[in-house]
Formats: C-alpha cells, structure tokens, sequence
C-alpha cells in the first residue's frame, strides 16, 4: 500500500467534506463579487503573510475565496458550470470523498506552507534592478489549485473526450499536456525577468498531483475503467453468495491467507500473471507475494 491507502485505512471512516466542489464554487462566487462591490474588503481576506504574523489571522482561511478567474463574469460562469463543477463531481465520485478532500487541502495547505516560506526567505520584498517590490497577498491564491484538479481529471479520464470551444473534439490527455506546457512555460518567463516569487505557488499548488500519481506504484487503480471494474465484480461476487447453484463452495480463495469471498464480502482478488500456474491471490497479498516460478 501507498500513504494514501493506508491513510485511508486509518482515518477513512471519518469520510471527507461532501460536495467539496460545490462549497469551493461558492468560495469563489464570493470572492467574484467583492472583486467589484468591495475590493478593499477582498484585500483584508488575502493570503499575506506579513499581516498574518501582525495578527490578521483570519486571512489564514479567507485566502481560498479569491476566485481562480477575475476576467469576464460570463467566462467565469461558463467555466464553472461547463468545466470546473463537472470535473470536480466526478473526481469526487471515481475517488471517494476522503480522497478527494485529502488532494484539495493538500494542495491549499503546500500553497500556505510557500507562502511563509518565501516570506521567511524574501522578507516580503522583492528587488528586480534595484527596484524594491512588495510581495502582496494577491501572489498565492486557489488557481493553480484548481488547475490540479483538472489535471487529476485527465490522468483519471485520459480518454474522455470533450469539446474544445464548444466545437473542436480533443481527449483529456492531449489537453493535459497542452496546460503542462503552459504552465512550465510560465515558470520559466516568471524565472527568466526576477520574478522566481511568482513560480513558487505554481510549484506548491501542483505538490499534490505529484504525490498522488507520482509517489503510488499503482496509477491504474484510478482509472474510473478499473474502478467500475472493481465495482462489477463485487456484485458478481456478492451475488454468488446467494445463488443457490454454488451449493455453498467458494468461488475465490488467497494462495497466501486462504481466505474466501465467504469470510469477507468486500474482499477482492486476482490473478498473477506473473506467476508460473493459476494462483489467486487476495488484496492484501497481490502486490506482496513471492511470484512462483
């Protein structure tokens, strides 16, 4: 097992914030609007961590309504609606909730952690050819945070296809590296004119996608083919249990545990192939077996 599954393991049952897509969206909602009715009070809610240490702690929570756009309110609509809700709702569903919870505030909390970082390091200014900037609160914010989310979308569904402006047919993969090479492009100019402080959220917002499909030896568990998969055999097997023509007899032992489907329901097994002759094993002994030659 990787962190996240034994993670899971120990604090799963508590669960994870349902519908966290749709409190975001809210978030964002209203940092939309006090970008126009009050935009000095959106500035006391950003993430400065000068004013922080002064005593606004406040902006330790706050910061995560600054909206990931502030163009166009059409736009910002239409990407909600059409984009950022369906992606975040199916994540939500394929993962789990505490999954899904766990990769949106792992990746607020690396944005924070920067944050005090790069204020540690700079001082709260910035000097680009003997000219002195202030870091403001408006550097670290949710957007690249939501653009992991996307990312997560596309490693999950890298053959979904969907419509680009509404007309050009394109898969999720494609799109993918499209943004990875935005963003590394973005990161190189920030770097190339002084501006490194600008790089640095983009980095930490991104931390959790590394973690979560970089660190697990096991990336294919996520594909939402495989977890409806693991869904259908579950049935399969709960089914089983009931029918009448298996005269009591297990379908499923472990080569390892001997145990079967009977002694627990939600127990999954499999096949190795690299195993020598048909040895089934259970969850727990997949990966770990010595493979018989």
């Amino acid at each position: 097992m990787n962190w996240i599954d034994k993670l899971e393991r120990k604090f799963g049952r508590y669960g994870g914030v349902q519908n966290l897509t749709v409190y975001m969206i809210i978030c964002y909602v209203v940092g939309y609007l006090l970008t126009y009715m009050n935009p000095s009070l959106l500035s006391m809610m950003s993430l400065d961590v000068g004013k922080i240490l002064q005593g606004q702690v406040w902006r330790l929570v706050t910061w995560v309504i600054y909206p990931p756009s502030t163009g166009n309110f059409l736009l910002f609509a239409i990407s909600i609606l059409f984009f950022y809700y369906p992606i975040g709702t199916s994540l939500e569903r394929t993962w789990g909730s505490f999954r899904y919870t766990l990769y949106i505030f792992s990746g607020l909390l690396f944005v924070l952690i920067a944050a005090f970082i790069t204020y540690f390091v700079t001082g709260g200014f910035l000097v680009i050819d003997g000219i002195t900037y202030a870091i403001g609160g408006g550097v670290f914010t949710t957007y690249y945070v939501s653009l992991s989310v996307f990312l997560a979308y596309a490693a999950s569904y890298p053959d979904m296809q969907i419509l680009l402006w509404f007309v050009i047919p394109i898969k999720m993969k494609w799109m993918a590296w499209v943004y990875g090479a935005i963003i590394v492009y973005n990161m190189v100019s920030y770097v190339r004119v002084g501006l490194w402080v600008m790089a640095v959220p983009i980095v930490a917002s991104l931390l959790n996608f590394v973690l979560f499909f970089f660190s697990t030896k096991n990336m294919q568990r996520y594909n939402p083919k495989e977890v409806q998969r693991r869904r259908k055999f579950k049935k399969a097997v709960a089914q089983s249990r009931v029918n009448p023509a298996t005269g009591g007899i297990s379908k499923h032992k472990c080569a390892i545990c001997g145990r079967t489907e009977k002694d627990d329901p939600n127990l999954e097994f499999r096949f190795c192939s690299k195993c020598n002759g048909n040895y089934e094993y259970c969850q727990d002994h997949l990966f770990t077996h010595q493979h018989v030659k």
